[in-house]
């Protein structure tokens, strides 16, 4: 169930409100017939806004089943075929988080490349899970970046939730386990750590990420409980390229798509629902606290259908 004012909030943001894929949808038709260029059309622009071949593919094949058997004869009939071949694609990645209670404290890494909003996301994590009730500690993991540490401590003062940090050039590793032993001991319901924001192609970087997961097992043999990666959209196929290297490092339980509001390139979800089949838990619209929001798949496609 999408959160009020969902679905208008990505219609008005995502790709600044145009909605790429159906635009001037009634000129792919004559009569009663969609026009032999229109499925091209359609399929330049899932590829042009990074939806990557096998989505691509994979929904114009369906759509051309669908003109082959006379059930496309007008623009609503290729809206709501889109919208119903979208909604299945999407579906299997709009998973939310869901943190059991009892683990506790429940401990969520979160990794990504620098740039992408990863020190905003977890200040927007925080001030989500804190509404809903729960005590939370941030961990400032990402000892090598400069201002890493001082961003996350505004967030930390903004929302109103304690930080555990050592200062640049810290151990990270060391300092998440010491989140984790400071989170038992106050009976703290979730730790968000912040992990060193690394490319993907740096094999020592990814190295250290397992050593951190390591070291947090010897307080808890299942965690991290929740290793979320955050991409931002505008990049495109970097950001896939980014999940499926990450993910085989140190095997991501979920992404977090951010920056939707900026792009044209609104399509990542449906390669990302393609390739990956890794849970969507949320996606970034915008700079404010409650532009994080769970991402719900029949919300997604009405919005990148448009009215």
């Amino acid at each position: 169930m999408s959160e009020p004012g969902l679905l208008s909030k990505l219609r008005t943001r995502l790709n600044k409100g145009d909605s790429w894929l159906t635009r001037d949808i009634s000129t792919f038709f004559t009569a009663d017939k969609l026009t032999p260029e229109a499925l091209e059309e359609l399929e330049t622009r899932l590829l042009m806004a990074d939806a990557g071949v096998d989505a691509t593919q994979w929904l114009i094949e369906r759509l051309q089943n669908d003109v082959n058997a006379g059930r496309i004869k007008n623009p609503a009939q290729l809206r709501a075929a889109l919208k119903k071949y979208l909604v299945e694609l999407l579906a299997p990645i709009a998973k939310p988080l869901v943190m059991p209670a009892f683990i506790k404290p429940f401990i969520l890494f979160v990794a990504g490349v620098n740039g992408v909003g990863k020190t905003t996301t977890i200040g927007k994590l925080a001030a989500r899970y804190k509404r809903e009730g729960k005590s939370v500690l941030l961990a400032a993991g990402d000892t090598f970046r400069a201002a890493a540490v001082e961003q996350l401590q505004t967030w930390a003062d903004r929302v109103g939730v304690p930080l555990l940090s050592q200062g640049e050039g810290a151990d990270s590793a060391s300092v998440i386990y010491d989140a984790v032993q400071s989170a038992k001991a106050r009976n703290i319901d979730l730790v968000i750590a912040d992990t060193a924001g690394r490319l993907h192609t740096q094999a020592h970087l990814m190295d250290e990420l397992r050593k951190i997961k390591r070291v947090v097992q010897k307080h808890d043999p299942y965690a991290p409980h929740e290793v979320l990666l955050v991409v931002d959209a505008t990049t495109g196929g970097n950001a896939l390229t980014q999940a499926i290297q990450f993910h085989e490092a140190i095997g991501l339980t979920g992404l977090v798509i951010t920056k939707l509001d900026g792009t044209a390139k609104g399509g990542i979800l449906l390669a990302i629902a393609r390739r990956l089949a890794l849970p969507v838990r949320f996606i970034g619209l915008g700079e404010a606290v409650d532009d994080l929001q769970p991402f719900d798949a029949e919300a997604y496609a009405d919005a990148l259908i448009g009215e």
